[in-house]
């Protein structure tokens, strides 16, 4: 058996040159994704989990910088050249972006969007792709699948069009689905369904799985671990069940309790997180939620600050982290 992690991500940076200044959206990240496995990246919008995924995929905007290593079944995709990355992407790791408005070619007929991937990478002929693209559509669920072939994306729905997104992210049976924030445009009850489809093919497939939302809910039964991004850096990373349960990291912490429940008492104000994201041109060179924080000490503000173990699989960048209840403590 193959111990080595799917994706490891070290020490990632990604920056973005601006009129302002060269904006530091991804400062030092690193993360490891087991095969079969789906990890949730969450945070508040800004926080640079779009822009680590893009960093991973070689997908930077002009005027951009990347460093660090990412290793992808143990070849650093950071030095890959322009035609080795078309070799992986869609082959190996494939994309689902927030928006298949305008991710999908306007201009370009579905079936034709979903089989010239399989044509290039699994060197089927015209018939074979087309009947796979039939049955794609039909896991997807996406009804009547002949006739959505020949359909322009204008034609269909936003939950549709991001059926046939996923499909064509699943055409070649990728090891990596990276979901961009893969419901952000639709209405709540496609949202679910969106969610839990792409839940139940990546359990099926065996597909390893990075899921981004600013939604804690989004990634809460959906995923095996999760990770809290923070103006560029992870707060907190561990399994998803311990990081929900026991938050440690003053910002998890407040994310949680700024998130409404069923048994929130109706007419109640919901809790706040004073102040706002920091300036990505100048962050705060120690914790960069020290400014926003309760709890913080004088410490705080000293560059350097690492993750540290505080469970098996739990991991935090806090120094004045949230104590573990003992009823929690007695119950390992």
């Amino acid at each position: 058996m193959n111990s080595q992690p799917l994706l490891e991500v070290r020490n990632l940076r990604a920056h973005i040159g601006t009129p302002r200044g060269i904006v530091r959206a991804v400062d030092g990240v690193s993360l490891t994704l087991d095969r079969s496995q789906a990890l949730g990246i969450v945070g508040e919008s800004g926080s640079g989990k779009s822009v680590m995924a893009r960093a991973i995929m070689g997908l930077m905007p002009p005027r951009s910088g990347r460093s660090g290593e990412v290793t992808f079944q143990g070849r650093d995709l950071l030095s890959l050249t322009k035609k080795e990355k078309l070799e992986i992407w869609g082959n190996q790791i494939a994309m689902v972006f927030q928006d298949p408005g305008r991710s999908l070619n306007p201009v370009v007929k579905v079936e034709r969007q979903m089989t010239e991937g399989m044509r290039r990478h699994l060197g089927v002929s015209r018939s074979e792709a087309h009947s796979r693209a039939l049955d794609l559509l039909k896991e997807v669920g996406v009804p009547d699948p002949e006739r959505r072939l020949s359909n322009y994306p204008h034609e269909m729905s936003g939950g549709m069009r991001q059926r046939v997104m996923i499909a064509i992210a699943l055409a070649c049976e990728p090891d990596l689905l990276i979901a961009d924030e893969p419901t952000t445009a639709l209405d709540v009850t496609i949202q679910r369904q969106i969610l839990d489809l792409l839940r139940r093919i990546q359990r099926e497939r065996g597909t390893s799985m990075l899921l981004i939302s600013h939604d804690l809910a989004v990634v809460a039964g959906r995923t095996d671990r999760v990770s809290v991004m923070y103006a560029g850096k992870i707060a907190e990373i561990g399994s998803t069940r311990e990081v929900f349960d026991e938050p440690r990291h003053r910002y998890t912490h407040a994310l949680l309790g700024a998130t409404p429940t069923i048994d929130h008492e109706r007419h109640s104000p919901l809790r706040l997180i004073d102040g706002s994201l920091p300036d990505p041109t100048s962050p705060p060179e120690g914790c960069r939620f020290e400014p926003r924080c309760g709890q913080a000490v004088a410490e705080c503000s000293t560059p350097g600050l690492q993750l540290e173990s505080v469970g098996a699989d739990h991991d935090v960048a806090c120094l004045n982290p949230v104590a573990v209840p003992a009823s929690a403590m007695s119950g390992r």
